[in-house]
């Protein structure tokens, strides 16, 4: 049985034509491998599509400064320059307008969900957002789209809302933007000690830091859930889930070592699916962080998106 409201599959395809070199693992062989992998299960024939509108200048002021927002956009016009901002971090001519697409998906992507247009939504959109802070690109990421997305849910007059980060590495810029913000609770999980470093915030308490060891695999990271997510998750009852989604904290990722399965996403799916469906009127909306092996990946997505799309539910 599909689920009750359709699940929307928000992209564009300007997200593709950003790329920081040949041979960077963020790339848009990414976005390709996802939807290949939805249509030859047949998940797309059970989603509803949209194109991702760009992100509005005041959107993007709700989680990014001025200066910031200028600066990004500044990079529209640099033509066939490749512009770098750290190691890892660099603009193409196409940079700007692919950010402005993948923050905008998360905005249409809560519109949808408040509107009762859609139950879940999930965008399929790159750069990744959740290492942007409020004034500063760097992680691969220039605007931080779960922040945005989030700024943008509470404009409706939501109470609580809960972002939930499962991506390998710590995103320290939705931390930096929401950090005591009583009214958005982050509840992350990831490796430590990797990049970014996070030491944590403990004077903050709305963030919800679980830093897991190499190695911790699938039985430690559900406990971590378990015990350290759900208790505060219960408690508060948030009134819409935001979700960092990614992907590379997969045995197969070489980016790490925490070895996760597919099976571990399909279980993440499902418990944020009964805990949508207890608090928050069934409204969740996910935007696509890490992952990095095509394979996991798109696998990865596929089984996290499957409670959603009313497949069969894996105990807890």
């Amino acid at each position: 049985m599909r689920a009750s409201l359709p699940v929307a599959w928000i992209t564009h395809p300007t997200c593709r034509l950003h790329q920081i070199d040949e041979d960077h693992p963020e790339s848009p062989l990414r976005l390709s491998a996802i939807e290949d992998r939805m249509i030859a299960v047949g998940q797309a024939d059970f989603m509803t599509r949209y194109e991702a509108p760009e992100a509005t200048r005041e959107q993007l002021l709700r989680a990014h400064s001025e200066a910031h927002v200028d600066h990004v956009l500044s990079h529209r016009k640099i033509g066939d320059v490749r512009v770098v901002v750290d190691s890892d971090t660099a603009y193409n001519r196409y940079t700007a307008d692919a950010a402005l697409r993948a923050a905008g998906a998360g905005v249409l992507g809560v519109d949808l969900v408040m509107e009762g247009k859609a139950g879940m939504a999930f965008c399929a959109v790159r750069p990744p957002g959740h290492h942007a802070e409020r004034d500063k690109a760097m992680g691969f990421c220039f605007f931080n789209n779960v922040a945005v997305a989030a700024a943008h849910a509470l404009t409706y007059g939501l109470r609580h809302i809960a972002v939930i980060d499962f991506d390998l590495h710590y995103g320290n810029g939705t931390a930096d933007i929401f950090r005591n913000n009583a009214q958005v609770l982050l509840l992350s999980t990831y490796q430590h000690p990797l990049y970014p470093y996070w030491t944590g915030a403990p004077e903050a308490m709305n963030l919800v830091d679980v830093p897991l060891k190499p190695f911790t695999g699938s039985e430690g990271f559900r406990a971590a859930v378990i015990n350290e997510w759900l208790p505060v998750l219960e408690r508060t009852g948030p009134e819409m889930y935001l979700i960092s989604a990614g992907f590379d904290a997969h045995a197969a990722d070489p980016m790490g070592d925490l070895r996760l399965t597919h099976e571990d996403y399909r279980w993440l799916g499902t418990l944020i699916h009964e805990l949508a469906a207890s608090s928050a009127q069934n409204r969740v909306v996910a935007t696509l962080e890490g992952g990095y092996d095509l394979t996991a990946l798109s696998r990865g997505v596929e089984e996290f998106l499957t409670p959603f799309l009313g497949g069969e539910m894996m105990p807890l």
